[in-house]
């Protein structure tokens, strides 16, 4: 067994829970199959989630495949086989179209849009079909479909394989949007979307996929549409989401040597989003900043200082500082991409000049 002490245990102090370091990839991984092999109704489709599988060995069996460029399908295809493990062609339109019809047939389809950018080639699916047919149909159907894609830059892989535009699929009534920022809450996440009954899109930053953390053994669902404390203090709030979550609890813990004491949301949702937690924070601190690698206008972070500003204007002792990318796409000349990207030596300068020291 393992505890809070010695492996970072995220459950708590003082729970005792039996888990392991895990890398975030992995831990997806893992719930993937962990959902195939409690549901049958789960099946995976993707563009080269089963590459390689048309190779065979001498006894027909299929050998290894790579799992698409993130291996997070790798070692399926030969457990579940092509039933449940389905390549589909580079359509993201026409394969996210098929899985919303067997979604609303009673299936559970889990859609890999590889990145980010792919899904404003299948946003009218999206939009039209995933996210209206239940209120459509008045509530007597179901879209059970999770699908899910990598964001972020910071990976050198330029413009069109970058962005962090998740306030637009937040944007959208009917569709649930969450954002794990390690493996213990990517397995969490991924298992309540897999389950749920509306469609919901899990994003991925590409640079949380080889961190590691503690994750339990055990099969575990986090609830939707509820954010976490990284970490408690009083001087002010820094608002993560995704890998920005990451960002904030190292300046959080850089700060602290300072004295200065920050409090760490970790949003994990944003539709539904847990407004809750942001009012009781910055009731208690009277500070905020939020952190977004998104570009400012309509991003979350600018969702987050207006709910702030709208419900507890009262106890805010300065102005709500945002922290994000620039107005620009993200560029692949690696020095730009550099000074594209929000760190979390920005975050303590935001968080210095909004303390006035």
């Amino acid at each position: 067994m393992t505890t809070q002490e010695d492996t970072k245990n995220p459950l708590g102090p003082g729970y005792d829970v039996a888990g392991s370091e895990m890398r975030y990839r992995d831990s997806f991984n893992k719930t993937l199959r962990d959902e195939l092999n409690r549901d049958p109704d789960v099946f995976l489709m993707g563009e080269d989630i089963a590459g390689g599988a048309g190779r065979f060995d001498e006894d027909g069996k299929p050998l290894d495949a790579w799992g698409g460029p993130f291996a997070a399908t790798k070692g399926l295809i030969q457990d579940f086989g092509p039933d449940r493990i389905k390549d589909t062609p580079i359509s993201e339109a026409g394969f996210l179209g098929a899985a919303i019809g067997s979604a609303l047939t009673g299936l559970r389809p889990v859609v890999d849009l590889m990145y980010f950018d792919f899904v404003t080639v299948a946003y009218d699916q999206l939009l039209s079909n995933a996210a209206k047919s239940r209120y459509m149909f008045a509530g007597q159907t179901k879209v059970p479909l999770t699908m899910f894609a990598r964001s972020g830059g910071g990976t050198g892989h330029a413009a069109q394989h970058s962005e962090s535009f998740y306030s637009m699929l937040a944007h959208i009534p009917g569709l649930k949007v969450v954002v794990p920022s390690d493996a213990y809450s990517v397995r969490g996440l991924l298992s309540a979307a897999i389950r749920d009954d509306d469609p919901v899109f899990v994003v991925s930053d590409k640079k949380l996929i080889n961190l590691s953390g503690f994750v339990p053994d055990e099969n575990f669902a986090i609830e939707l549409g509820k954010g976490r404390y990284l970490r408690k203090g009083s001087d002010v709030t820094l608002v993560g989401m995704s890998y920005t979550s990451v960002l904030c609890k190292e300046a959080a813990e850089k700060l602290a040597e300072e004295g200065i004491d920050c409090e760490v949301v970790d949003l994990l949702s944003l539709s539904p989003l847990d407004e809750s937690i942001l009012i009781e924070s910055v009731s208690k601190t009277n500070r905020l900043i939020v952190v977004d690698e998104d570009t400012p206008r309509c991003s979350m972070a600018s969702e987050v200082a207006a709910i702030v500003a709208d419900q507890a204007f009262d106890y805010l002792d300065a102005p709500i500082k945002r922290v994000t990318g620039p107005h620009t796409p993200v560029p692949y000349n690696k020095a730009l991409e550099t000074a594209f990207m929000p760190d979390s030596n920005e975050i303590i300068i935001a968080t210095k000049k909004l303390l006035d020291l």
